[in-house]
């Protein structure tokens, strides 16, 4: 009789034991979910480029490096008396940029370099004040007589060089698949602001191949991206009746959308009268190429690619009406990267249990 308790024990105690194990892993899982979701919450916040941020300040004023306080844009006056040209760092079709000094602080002075574009550049000017966000380079100042514009400086540059940046042994720990998706996260998330801005639905028009969209955005230190050069972005005004053109000459090549693309063959000759107009959904064409240009060849990136590939087929749909919105492509690219990471968190987790 003393033997049956002692029977008992020893024969369920495999199964208590397997019971406790399964619970403790339950909540091992459940904690890591927690982990996942603040981890994913904070990114989403504070690394996701909203268009609200604690740094900004009221329309009119900026902030720039330690100073708590915010400071009014700097005057025609307070350019000439106070900043100092360093260096030129970069000229284009429409505008030279200078490195230069503000108080110990570097800053990027603009200035135009052809008359014949003054209404490019003072429409960036304009866009650059109406846009002040997250996802836009900071304006610290301007002079519409002298057609001078003063942004923040970002030592790493345009975008062009995001390959060669992430081969300085410095920043060789930021080249996974985890960062670039992030970065192209940054992206999408400034054509949806873009497309859905205080002033409407704006289309970005200096996109006609991948290296001319890599010189319109900067990369910051703390690895993200800001659009810095607004000059060409008309709006889309749908109940008015108003589509868009891309400049006045013909566009060729694959990286543009197929309804850029003049109509009417080669056998007539292009007219910027005949071209027919289009929307915003030429953006979105081009989502798919320069995504690819971000996840690069690094380990992962291909199954990233997988992930992506639905999403990025519809955004080649050659009916823009058929292609995805800049809000649907954005979330997409967030599920895809929330799941990657609980997969790499947890691998083989569904198979245990």
């Amino acid at each position: 009789m003393e033997r049956k308790p002692h029977f008992v024990r020893k024969e369920f105690l495999p199964r208590e034991v397997s019971s406790i194990s399964l619970a403790l892993l339950l909540v091992a899982v459940l904690l890591l979910n927690a982990l996942l979701y603040l981890y994913l919450n904070k990114f989403y916040s504070s690394l996701g480029r909203g268009e609200t941020d604690s740094s900004l300040c009221p329309f009119g004023y900026f902030k720039l490096g330690t100073v708590k306080n915010c400071s009014p844009w700097l005057s025609c006056e307070a350019i000439n008396r106070e900043v100092r040209k360093l260096k030129c760092v970069g000229e284009g079709a429409v505008k030279k940029v200078f490195l230069s000094e503000w108080k110990e602080n570097k800053v990027v002075l603009s200035q135009l370099t052809n008359p014949e574009l003054k209404e490019d550049f003072l429409h960036g000017l304009k866009m650059l004040k109406a846009l002040q966000s997250k996802h836009v380079v900071r304006l610290l100042g301007y002079c519409e007589q002298q057609f001078t514009i003063l942004t923040e400086y970002h030592p790493l540059g345009s975008l062009r060089g995001l390959n060669e940046t992430l081969h300085i042994p410095r920043y060789k720990g930021m080249n996974t698949w985890h960062r670039r998706l992030m970065l192209a996260i940054d992206y999408v998330s400034i054509i949806r602001y873009l497309h859905n801005s205080p002033l409407g639905t704006l289309v970005m028009c200096d996109s006609s191949d991948l290296d001319k969209v890599l010189s319109q955005y900067l990369l910051t230190s703390d690895f993200h991206v800001l659009v810095n050069d607004l000059d060409a972005l008309p709006l889309v005004n749908r109940s008015a009746g108003r589509l868009v053109k891309c400049g006045h000459r013909e566009l060729q090549g694959e990286f543009v959308a197929p309804e850029q693309h003049w109509p009417y063959g080669e056998e007539v000759p292009f007219e910027d009268d005949l071209m027919p107009p289009y929307d915003e959904k030429t953006d979105i064409w081009k989502i798919p190429d320069v995504s690819n240009f971000f996840l690069g060849h690094v380990e992962g990136s291909d199954i990233v690619r997988l992930h992506l590939f639905d999403i990025h087929a519809a955004c080649k749909k050659k009916d823009p009406a058929e292609r995805p919105s800049a809000q649907e492509v954005l979330d997409t690219y967030r599920k895809v990267l929330t799941l990657l990471i609980r997969e790499t968190a947890m691998p083989g987790t569904r198979e245990m249990l």
